[in-house]
């Protein structure tokens, strides 16, 4: 057990969110789990964890950018980590005001009732596309900013309200910047559950966007690890660190390795509506992982071509159970 500590997880009902929640609970911690308030009832992908996991929880409905409610949820929480925020890119180059309000205002909130609250820890999520297309490889923590969309800026804005929180009141912030986390329950929007969707479906011509950029894949057990283990750090206070498998490879090889996989041959067609704009478009992702390793021992455990193969091997399993496939709508793209 641990010491029957509370863990506060905002975004507990999004892909990451739920698989952190569902590790949380199975290693003995209490959690509060923040969903988005709907009037279904709906607590998003919690809703199809195991029972065990589901009656251990405490789940409460509210919006992130509800300062009262966030306040309101967090009292008796030890430690808080903050995943709540609007991730799509397509949509903030349509909606970018909603992402101001989301990711940086409802980073405050969470900020400002921690610090109010005198929470002990504050993992704030970010995200590799605040550094925008690679200046230098491996991409270092110290790499430059640069908000290529509104969504990326608006991270940024957040990454730096949690800092100044630390730097101007002492509160114990600890940001963690994920690389391009992949797995099951993931958003077809993101390019491996879209191949692996339109594949499992029975179709052989495959709609997609860019082909040569490159990214570092993460499974999911990877980045819930790297959580847990930023939580725990005290050295961890006041950092920022990377959690990527320090592994590149472009799209194109990606979606060549995952219709190898599902022994399958496929075309490939190029939509439009997957393209971003140009200067937006971040060509290269490659994750320095050093610092993670050194700082808080955390290491991949689907490292390199053979774990990104493994990796996709168990997304594909899940996607391709048709009760988990009929979920999502694979004929339709939704920005």
């Amino acid at each position: 057990m641990n010491g029957g500590k509370t863990i506060f997880v905002t975004g507990a009902d999004g892909f990451i969110g739920s698989h952190l929640t569902e590790t949380l609970v199975r290693e003995g911690y209490n959690v509060r789990a923040f969903v988005l308030y709907n009037s279904l009832g709906s607590w998003g992908w919690l809703d199809h964890a195991d029972k065990d996991v589901k009656t251990s929880l405490d789940v409460v409905l509210g919006d992130i950018r509800d300062p009262h409610g966030v306040k309101q949820a967090m009292k008796g929480c030890d430690a808080v980590l903050h995943l709540a925020a609007l991730i799509a890119i397509p949509y903030s180059y349509h909606s970018p005001d909603t992402y101001v309000d989301t990711n940086i205002k409802g980073t405050l909130n969470v900020l400002q009732a921690a610090r109010e609250l005198d929470v002990s820890k504050v993992v704030h999520t970010s995200t590799s596309e605040v550094y925008g297309t690679a200046r230098f490889v491996p991409i270092t923590e110290e790499h430059p900013l640069q908000g290529q969309s509104p969504y990326s800026a608006s991270k940024i804005g957040a990454d730096q309200m949690a800092m100044s929180f630390y730097l101007s009141f002492g509160t114990p912030v600890s940001i963690i910047r994920p690389f391009n986390t992949y797995g099951p329950r993931q958003s077809a929007r993101a390019v491996i559950p879209t191949v692996i969707t339109q594949i499992a479906s029975g179709k052989r011509s495959i709609r997609l966007g860019s082909l040569h950029p490159t990214r570092d894949f993460n499974y999911v057990t990877d980045t819930v690890s790297g959580f847990i283990q930023m939580m725990e750090s005290e050295q961890a206070v006041g950092e920022t660190v990377n959690i990527g498998s320090n592994y590149e490879i472009s799209i194109g090889e990606t979606v060549e390795m995952i219709a190898d996989i599902m022994e399958t041959q496929i075309r490939i067609e190029s939509d439009e509506r997957r393209l971003r704009p140009e200067k937006s478009e971040v060509e290269r992702l490659w994750a320095d992982n050093s610092k993670a390793k050194q700082l808080i021992g955390w290491e991949p455990r689907f490292a390199g071509k053979e774990g990104l193969r493994r990796g996709l091997e168990e997304t594909i399993r899940w996607f391709s159970e048709p009760k988990h496939l009929e979920m999502y709508k694979t004929g339709m793209y939704t920005i």
